[in-house]
């Protein structure tokens, strides 16, 4: 069922986020806003943590440089081809978009857990940045077995810093684009400086003898057992996925449907191979230099950059974490958004993103979040990235184009075949991953691809029935 699209207001201000309507042509934006943005976000708080977890699952140093080299670009590749070329077309926000396929009602869960999720995401690059704002008050560090907070002064200066993050987020796409375009260019020099100092400081002269310094800082760091959990595939794996739910889940549906051209789409790059390459090994080196020099393997962010960078890798690591958590929080601002308009239309995109804020600022004070990161994208990948394969199959294999799809209205309130196709392999996975321990990322793929196939063969059964 079709109907005739409704033109937005000709005096529409212009820090309107379009959250229910198509991105307007007066509104698209060049390269340039992007390539900084993904710069930033990905160059950011989580490469604190993922770098050295690397380390701590035993990973080889060749299968992090080759493993990283391939997932990334997979990753690249499924914004450029998978994400950006629906976005430029629909112009829509994911919610919006998954709504005309999927009815309101039955968006309005996925919006819960997406919007959830991304909090709790956001909630770890806080305590990443509360590890370096704490250091000048002398803040008791949590360590990798701490699950809850050690401390008063932790919670305190989590809630300071999730306040700020919250504020900033809340202002709107081009406050977060604009903070990540200036911070992003110096952080990126600080990963860099850090990544070489702390290899100074292993004292290597050659491979053999990197990578014997290395197995012996995972020697350390696993108390004598020098195990690897991690080879080569699921490095490109883990890689390629730990996104999965921003590219081939389509959460940068929302990003991108303001890029003029879907070539904007090869910002990405930024991200990948500055962020999840160059910064992963950078502080994958720092943990493994702290190892040799203080014999400390807890990877906490910041004393382990202030150890290598002094004050620099302090502000590093404080920046690092709101240029994460800025469009995390903007993300899952515009998944409450969308489901709080289904029962209350005029709340405003502000005081939904800042509310995401205060969720993801309360998660904050939780360093389980952080500590079981590597699981925890994987497993927000596997529940949220299945709904990217629905809007893929739907747009090609339905035939979908911009000006009937914009007009498109939702076949029903609550679409029992998304609904299926979504928990049919997302609910035994879940199962698998939290209550038999399997690795999260290896079934995001799997799930992806069966919601796809699920989805049309459901919706072909409806429209014969």
């Amino acid at each position: 069922m079709e109907a005739t699209a409704i033109a937005p207001p000709k005096n529409r201000p212009a820090s309107d986020e379009y959250e229910r309507e198509p991105v307007p042509q007066r509104a698209l934006k060049g390269p340039g806003k992007f390539w900084g943005m993904y710069a930033g976000e990905h160059a950011a708080g989580t490469e604190f943590m993922i770098g050295p977890l690397f380390l701590l699952a035993g990973v080889s140093l060749q299968n992090i440089f080759f493993g990283l080299l391939f997932g990334n670009l997979m990753a690249v590749l499924s914004w450029r081809y998978v994400c950006a070329p629906i976005a430029i077309k629909a112009r829509f926000t994911l919610y919006q978009h998954l709504e005309k396929i999927a009815g309101k009602w039955l968006v309005l869960v996925y919006n819960l857990a997406n919007g959830l999720l991304f909090c709790f995401l956001a909630g770890a690059m806080i305590t990443v940045s509360a590890t370096a704002v704490g250091i000048p008050f002398d803040m008791p560090m949590p360590t990798t077995s701490d699950l809850f907070p050690n401390s008063a002064l932790f919670v305190i200066i989590v809630i300071a810093v999730g306040l700020v993050i919250a504020l900033v987020a809340s202002l709107g796409y081009d406050t977060v684009a604009k903070f990540a375009n200036i911070a992003s260019p110096w952080m990126v020099l600080v990963f860099l400086a850090c990544g070489i100092v702390a290899f100074k400081q292993l004292g290597a002269g050659s491979w053999e003898e990197l990578n014997s310094i290395w197995s012996e800082s995972i020697l350390f760091a696993q108390e004598g057992e020098n195990q690897s959990t991690m080879g080569f595939w699921s490095v490109f794996i883990f890689a390629w996925f730990c996104n999965a739910a921003m590219h081939v889940g389509m959460a940068d549906l929302s990003v991108f449907r303001f890029a003029r051209k879907a070539s904007s789409g090869w910002a990405t790059t930024a991200g990948m191979y500055v962020g999840h390459y160059m910064a992963w090994v950078a502080a994958a080196f720092m943990l493994a230099a702290q190892i040799k020099l203080n014999q400390d393997a807890n990877p906490v962010p910041g004393p382990m950059a202030s150890n290598v960078a002094g004050l620099a890798g302090i502000v590093c690591v404080i920046v690092a974490g709101w240029t994460t958590a800025n469009p995390t929080i903007y993300r899952a601002g515009l998944a409450f958004q969308a489901m709080v308009q289904t029962v209350f239309p005029n709340v405003s995109r502000f005081w939904t993103t800042f509310a995401a804020g205060l969720i993801a600022t309360a998660a904050g004070a939780f360093p389980a979040f952080a500590w079981q990161l590597l699981g925890f994208v994987g497993l927000y990948g596997t529940i949220l990235a299945p709904m990217g394969g629905v809007i893929l199959f739907d747009w090609y294999f339905r035939k979908r184009d911009a000006t009937t799809f914009q007009s498109l209205v939702p076949e029903s309130s609550f679409n029992l075949a998304v609904l299926l196709a979504w928990l049919i392999p997302v609910a035994p996975s879940f199962y698998l991953i939290v209550y038999r321990g399997y690795t999260a990322v290896n079934f995001v793929l799997p799930c992806w691809l069966i919601t796809g196939l699920l989805y049309l063969a459901f919706s072909k059964q409806t429209k014969t029935a």
